[in-house]
């Protein structure tokens, strides 16, 4: 069970999934060369050997990162399993690096490093689910 963003385009000025139009089509991430470089240079500890499919370990999570074969790049999804708020360091320095924007797709709307409350609320659904991890 994982917890999943989707790093993508939108415009600076879209702070919510509902001010959207629904006709807007994102843009690009960019080149996968690009794109590929932008993420190691964001998360050095990511293992790109599968570019389409990264990995990127942390302390008490673990992140599967589907870049996907297209180039340019649309978005990437972000799978992230385990626990620990230092996650969220690395999802946002990965949505600077690519200048996108995160939505929460459990909770179906974007989240800032002000707003992460996705994250938690994912933690304890899993628990209840699961039981804890040990």
């Amino acid at each position: 069970m994982s917890w999943d963003v989707l790093l993508l385009r939108l415009p600076d000025d879209v702070t919510s999934v509902q001010q959207i139009p629904d006709d807007y089509s994102p843009a690009p991430l960019g080149r996968q060369q690009d794109v590929l470089a932008a993420v190691t240079q964001a998360v050095p500890d990511v293992d790109l050997s599968d570019p389409t499919w990264g990995e990127l370990p942390g302390s008490a999570w673990s992140m599967e990162l589907n870049i996907g074969s297209e180039d340019p790049v649309d978005s990437i999804m972000l799978h992230i399993r385990g626990s620990g708020d230092d996650v969220l360091t690395a999802v946002f320095r990965l949505a600077e690096a690519l200048r996108c924007k995160v939505l929460d797709c459990a909770e179906g709307d974007l989240i800032t490093p002000r707003k992460t409350s996705g994250w938690h609320a994912f933690q304890q659904f899993r628990d209840r689910a699961l039981g804890p991890l040990h």
